[in-house]
């Protein structure tokens, strides 16, 4: 078992697969692949409610009906009621490309020309497809659909231009038309009947008629590229849409045969999939650049405008870092885009804005992508000045300005800071001060300058007299950083010089040689150690303030492409081309754990709680996270997790990781066995919570207030009898039992008294006993927890003894040997702190009501040792938490 477990993937919308929309009661829902997976979105706010789970392979087409998504990935299609797969389809012998919806069946079509036929109704049952359909060897399919009213009929597009017509149930084919000479891409039915619209490569949309092989009109693209998706409007206006391999959408009038509108920046990518909502004038379209999209027709023009929206990166991301306490991710990629990615709630997610980015580029005729800034390159951030000014810097590549954010309205800063220096290069390194209130800057031509984040006017600069040039270093300057105090900066140059500055005065005062050239740097303020990458693949950190070399790591194989240190300082994680991940302890000075992953790693960061690392990598949009498990654990480090110098292969984090709030019946089970599989391992000397409001177990301590508070004002009215020919019987639980007939013989009256007397037991011994016997004491504790104050109170008060005169031994009275059990499970619970509060609440009212009965008995001097016990471990750790808060107030830090 390693440290770090993977979890799961975030910020991932879509991929190249053509969508599946339905229509559940007055809700729509969208189906979307994310690789291997698949994720469905509500269409009313685009709110994820489920993923699927992580499939072998990626997925090439979906479709869905109703609780079934069906996937096609490689030769199989899967088969998932909600997020649970109940059959495989494995009849192909290639790869699927196509999936069609047909009433109660499925078509699947792969690349070799083969049709089956699978009813998914029962598909559990019987995974045999029920019928098979061979095309020619000359014709591959790219598309395929089901004209409207066509009894048992569907037409399919190929790569050659030519359009077929066949029936499923006979098998044959209908009808072959005329078709054309380039490649069909994509082909809708429309609202007109026997009309349908077929999009070409050449970026040719024909409106054709199957009935008579006629052209009713036909429409080029005005940009290049083929077209790749179509739909008609359905609210009664004649509209058609169409979607280009260049993200362009297109709107064309029907009725007046020319274009109405273009959408230039609809995309990033090419166009996957449209769709027109029925009798609606919002359009919805998905695309390769990860983003889904909803366009609302209501201005007086006639244009579409952007009514809602999911993306994510486009391209790859450069640089991440966690922020506000580990609950969100600020992540920059190589689509010129900066992210704030959440980590609890999806929905949070967004992209920082650049301040009109649209309007420039409608002014200027441009892509927006153009007008946005360069990629990313380093970026720092001050959580401590979010509400007064910008409090995140960013350096671009080959930009000679450094820019401020503003996180706290999500948008670009007013100022940009500049160097001062006659020779503009690009800025390659940047940090903010512990006070958020300064931001240095280190360009390619050994520059160092200081600005005020406020104002954004510099504050000086930081030149060595001893260098040629005079300035910072000579060389790039690949890395700065402040300390905790703003008494020190610390800067390096790729020649590899280290120099240490004043802060304040700017002046040099310490400097060594490192001997090899610089890749990165990063600073730990809490005990000033200063980690470095070199291009002899080692890690090397120094004691800043006495300038000396500490620690030296090796093990790496590939270029090292980040490092960060853990909160407390105690752990330094690198990542590498050669696909490994590895922890360092620094104070043994050694590695403890080391994984591989397929997709080497680009970035990386840990959470202030190291509870989760985020990792990006090679060619993939998302951003991954993994599970600290020693953090969860009690057990030893060492030992119990890590590796060691041994590395282990590991899968990256799944995007199929969220379970459907919504689950149904079938889903308990699975659920139970997942729960079963969990293994809670306590921290030692410590106890648990009970995590229940605090109303429901303060109200056990103060009942007998909260009755006389709510004491009614009026006497209570006598309640009205039952008729008298519906005779009841008495019952613990306090229902009023029927008799099933009007009669009773003698015998049953004399019996009436014997029956009263040996009623069944209640739930709440029921539970007892049985949590004695198997010494399992979990289903007891539920029953309490789920009890109402004044419900368990009764149950308690029902065990008391009331007849004290009775001839009866009283170690042998039945309530006396409930006592006795209770008083052996309260004595389990104390023991080993579980359930903290509520046992406590739960003693005190026991013992209230039957502290005078159980006085003598010997089980209430266990559980008097055992409260002493753990009361007695929970004053010393409180007193050591004292002593460590007075230590950190005194200290000069």
């Amino acid at each position: 078992m390693g440290i770090f477990e993977p979890f799961r993937a975030i910020g991932y919308i879509t991929s190249s697969v053509s969508f599946s929309v339905q229509r559940l009661g007055t809700e729509t829902f969208v189906t979307v692949s994310v690789g291997k997976s698949w994720q469905i979105y509500n269409c009313a706010k685009l709110s994820l409610v489920l993923v699927g789970p992580q499939l072998t392979k990626k997925i090439r087409a979906l479709a869905s009906y109703r609780d079934y998504t069906f996937a096609a990935y490689g030769n199989e299609i899967g088969v998932f009621k909600r997020a649970h797969q109940v059959a495989t389809w494995t009849k192909h012998n290639a790869k699927v490309n196509l999936l069609l919806l047909f009433g109660d069946h499925i078509l699947s079509v792969d690349v070799e020309g083969n049709i089956f036929i699978w009813a998914f109704k029962g598909a559990d049952e019987n995974p045999s497809p029920i019928g098979h359909i061979l095309l020619d060897n000359e014709f591959t399919p790219s598309c395929i659909m089901h004209p409207d009213t066509y009894l048992n009929k569907v037409m399919l597009g190929g790569q050659d231009g030519s359009l077929q017509l066949w029936n499923i149930s006979t098998k044959k084919k209908l009808y072959e038309f005329k078709g054309w000479k380039s490649s069909i891409c994509c082909c809708v039915s429309s609202p007109a009947l026997d009309v349908v619209a077929v999009g070409c490569s050449d970026g040719n949309i024909h409106v054709h008629n199957i009935r008579y092989d006629e052209e009713v009109v036909t429409f080029s693209q005005t940009t290049r590229g083929a077209v790749t998706a179509l739909s008609f409007r359905t609210d009664g206006q004649p509209l058609l849409a169409s979607g280009g391999s260049s993200g362009v959408i297109s709107i064309w009038n029907l009725e007046k045969r020319r274009l109405q509108s273009v959408i230039r920046d609809a995309h990033d990518s090419c166009v996957i999939s449209l769709h027109f909502f029925a009798n609606e004038p919002v359009l919805m379209s998905t695309s390769a650049d990860n983003s889904i999209k909803m366009w609302i027709f209501d201005t007086t023009d006639g244009d579409p405008r952007l009514l809602k929206f999911r993306s994510g990166h486009s391209a790859p991301p450069l640089c991440i870092r966690f922020y506000a306490n580990g609950r969100h991710i600020l992540s920059a990629g190589q689509d010129r885009a900066f992210r704030l990615f959440s980590v609890i709630q999806d929905q949070q997610s967004r992209e920082l804005s650049q301040r009109h980015i649209t309007k420039r580029a409608k002014k200027l005729k441009l892509k927006q992508e153009e007008i946005k800034l360069k990629p990313v390159i380093a970026f720092d951030v001050a959580e401590i000045r979010e509400r007064d000014w910008s409090n995140v810097v960013t350096c671009h590549i080959d930009t000679p300005h450094a820019y401020v954010w503003r996180l706290q309205n999500f948008v670009l800063g007013e100022h940009i800071l500049t160097p001062t220096t006659d020779i503009q290069t690009p800025i390659k390194a940047c940090t903010i001060s512990s006070c958020g209130n300064f931001a240095v800057i280190g360009t390619a031509g050994g520059w160092i300058e200081k600005f005020n984040l406020q104002s954004g006017v510099s504050r000086g600069c930081y030149v060595d007299m001893s260098e040629n040039r005079r300035c910072g270093h000579d060389g790039e300057v690949v890395g700065v950083a402040c300390d905790s105090t703003n008494s020190l900066m610390i800067s390096a140059g790729y020649n590899g010089d280290i120099k240490v500055w004043s802060f304040k005065l700017r002046e040099l005062k310490a400097r060594w040689e490192i001997g090899c050239k610089v890749g990165k740097i990063i600073y730990h303020r809490s005990n000033g150690l200063l980690a470095t990458v070199t291009d002899d693949l080692t890690i090397r950190m120094f004691d800043v303030i006495a300038l000396k070399l500490v620690r030296k790591f090796q093990g790496h194989s590939d270029r090292i492409t980040d490092i960060c240190f853990s909160e407390d300082g105690k752990w330094l994680i690198s990542s590498s081309m050669d696909g490994t991940l590895r922890i360092w302890d620094v104070i043994l000075a050694r590695q403890i754990d080391a994984i591989h992953v397929d997709v080497s790693i680009t970035a990386l960061s840990l959470s202030p709680n190291m509870d989760v690392l985020a990792t990006t990598h090679v060619d993939q949009n998302g951003v991954y996270l993994w599970v600290n498990q020693a953090m969860f654990s009690g057990g030893p480090l060492v030992g119990s997790y890590g590796s060691g110098k041994d590395v282990v292969k590991v899968k990256l984090p799944s995007q199929g990781m969220e379970i459907d709030s919504k689950n149904d019946d079938s889903d308990s089970d699975v659920l139970t066995d997942i729960h079963t599989k969990v293994v809670i391992k306590q921290i030692p000397d410590l106890v648990t919570l009970s995590l229940l409001p605090k109303s429901q177990w303060q109200s056990l301590i103060n009942l007998d207030i909260i009755k006389e508070r709510n004491k009614p004002i009026e006497p209570p009215k006598k309640p009205e009898k039952a008729p008298f020919f519906l005779p009841s019987i008495p019952s613990l639980s306090g229902e009023i039992l029927f008799k099933v007939t009007n009669e009773e013989t003698e015998e049953e009256k004399n019996d009436h008294f014997e029956k009263i007397t040996n009623l069944p037991s209640s739930p709440f011994e029921q539970y007892l006993r049985s949590s004695i016997e198997t010494k399992n004491f979990e289903g007891f504790t539920d029953y309490l927890k789920s009890l109402s104050p004044s419900t368990l109170d009764m149950e308690l008060r029902m065990l008391q003894i009331i007849d004290d005169e009775d001839e009866q031994e009283p170690e042998k009275r039945p309530e006396l040997i409930v006592l006795e059990l209770v008083l052996e499970y309260l004595i389990h619970q104390v023991s080993h702190g579980n359930n903290f509060e509520f046992i406590q609440a739960l003693i005190r009212l026991f013992l209230k009501i039957h502290g005078e009965t159980m006085r003598r008995h010997s089980k209430l001097e266990k559980l008097l040792e055992a409260q002493s016990a753990v009361w007695q471990k929970l004053d010393g750790l409180f007193q050591s938490a004292r002593c460590m808060v007075t230590f950190l107030s005194n200290s000069q830090f």
